[in-house]
């Protein structure tokens, strides 16, 4: 069942075609990876994906929670998209810094709270009930990743993984059904690479998820991905198995760029 679906969008900066006629679709269950050389518009894609950037053409499709019938998000806010099942992760890490670990993670469960805001004002029994039960949830997901022992500790404080960690425990505190991550091993040493591999392999199974993901290691995208996307000056150039993009002389040349013969 497709869950998530990109028909032909497109968008422009001025004079600049960042993306055009982008086609993806997500089938439950997915771990898709979406690679490119710098620039080629894969972060765009996300922000069209999540209502960053709305798409000057073209239609996105999200399944909805009720029904299961897609559903076009092209105008809804990112609080919007995310209520209905989509979740991302930031190339450059947007933790709430000066707020403890726990604090991160209870943000994520705030926007579907059901006291009301005088419950919250007069500090009545279903505020404190609904509070308590966020916390719980909260130190559970800590937990499940081996970091509720530093659940008081300001969150600029932990390790660079920790905090990589973190932001994708925020982002299932919101319980999406689709979860983009992008580029997650920044920044990793190869050991902490490894155990990231590890890590969304456990997610997917463990929260029953649909992943897409932008990452540069070719090591971790062709160890995990079941399927690959290649983008190159906003367009589609290759789509297939890992083995089969490693072999398609349309994404070496992207890499690699094409040998140039020279006169002696």
């Amino acid at each position: 069942m497709i869950v998530l679906k990109a028909d032909k969008i497109s968008i422009s900066f001025g004079g600049l075609k960042a993306v055009a006629n982008f086609n993806l679709s997500l089938q439950t269950g997915e771990l898709v990876g979406l690679i490119g050389p710098n620039g080629a518009g894969k972060t765009t894609i996300f922000n069209m994906l999540t209502g960053v950037y709305q798409p000057t053409e073209g239609q996105i499709l999200l399944q909805s929670p009720k029904d299961d019938a897609l559903q076009m998000v092209n105008n809804l806010k990112p609080y919007q998209i995310t209520c209905l099942g989509l979740a991302r992760t930031f190339q450059n890490i947007r933790l709430f810094k000066e707020l403890s670990v726990l604090d991160n993670v209870r943000i994520a469960y705030h926007f579907n709270v059901k006291y009301r805001a005088l419950q919250a004002i007069l500090r009545m029994p279903a505020y404190y009930r609904e509070e308590a039960e966020i916390e719980q949830k909260s130190l559970e997901l800590l937990r499940i990743f081996k970091i509720d022992h530093k659940s008081q500790e300001l969150a600029k404080n932990l390790p660079y993984g920790e905090q990589r960690k973190l932001e994708i425990v925020r982002a299932l505190a919101t319980n999406p059904q689709v979860l983009l991550l992008d580029e997650p091993a920044a920044g990793m040493n190869p050991q902490e690479t490894q155990e990231l591999m590890q890590l969304i392999r456990f997610i997917r199974q463990k929260f029953k998820l649909t992943i897409l993901l932008i990452e540069h290691d070719m090591n971790l995208v062709m160890g995990i991905c079941e399927r690959l996307v290649v983008l190159d000056y906003g367009q589609i150039i290759a789509t297939g198995t890992p083995a089969e993009i490693s072999r398609n002389p349309a994404v070496i040349k992207a890499y690699l760029g094409e040998e140039v013969a020279i006169d002696a």
